[in-house]
């Protein structure tokens, strides 16, 4: 116990640079694949059939396939094609390259969900806007859009859970987020080696930071009850 208490300020110290990793790799994916989400969610629901397909197409694949093999795959494939790190190097080249398989990754999970939410809302809404001389994004913005995110809300909610929890597999491309630093004392780091304890420290913090996410998204979900 005394060597744990010695040891506790190192590990600690460590695991709050690998939580801040883990923290802007969660933010960055959560900025750019909302958005991006909605973007292909569009795309899939066009009428111009080509657009819609390749979409579709898309979104299976992406679905269809591990999210490992998708970081994989980006970080280490243009590297092979073209002789040189794409990404650049170091720290910042990881994070580049898994902020670009995570983004991509979960745009296509959003777009799903944001088109069961559209397609949800009642095509009478939409007719009743045409009739009063309304243009089909103003019956978008100010009927459908509101109304589309109480209904996301829930499964939404459910994604941005696992994608807490999905970031600690950037580690496999040696990213050093909150596992990796904690694994390192397993391995040897800082002078700490065979220490399996600062594993569970990594799992208080998902608990935390997952338990703040559920409290202010459950809140949300309140604030939106006025749609029933």
């Amino acid at each position: 116990m005394a060597l744990i208490l010695e040891q506790m300020p190192i590990v600690i110290s460590s695991l709050n640079v690998g939580f801040l990793q883990t923290l802007k790799l969660f933010f960055v994916t959560l900025i750019g694949a909302a958005p991006l989400g909605l973007v292909i969610a569009f795309g899939s629901m066009s009428s111009f059939k080509p657009l819609s397909w390749l979409c579709k197409l898309i979104v299976w694949i992406i679905r269809g396939t591990p999210l490992m093999i998708q970081l994989l795959i980006i970080y280490y494939f243009p590297g092979l094609v073209f002789g040189t790190p794409v990404w650049g190097t170091g720290e910042s080249g990881r994070f580049f390259a898994a902020s670009v398989s995570f983004i991509f990754n979960y745009s296509c999970y959003f777009s799903e969900i944001y088109r069961g939410g559209i397609q949800s809302v009642p095509i009478g809404q939409e007719e009743a806007g045409l009739v009063l001389g309304m243009t089909k994004r103003q019956i978008f913005f100010k009927i459908k859009l509101l109304q589309m995110i109480k209904r996301i809300v829930p499964p939404m909610s459910n994604e941005i859970i696992t994608l807490v929890k999905d970031t600690s597999l950037a580690r496999i491309i040696a990213l050093q987020e909150i596992i990796w630093a904690g694994q390192a004392f397993m391995k040897g780091s800082q002078g700490i080696s065979g220490a399996i304890w600062p594993m569970f420290f990594t799992a208080i913090y998902y608990l935390i930071f997952s338990g703040i996410l559920t409290v202010l998204l459950s809140k949300l979900e309140n604030k939106l009850n006025y749609f029933r």
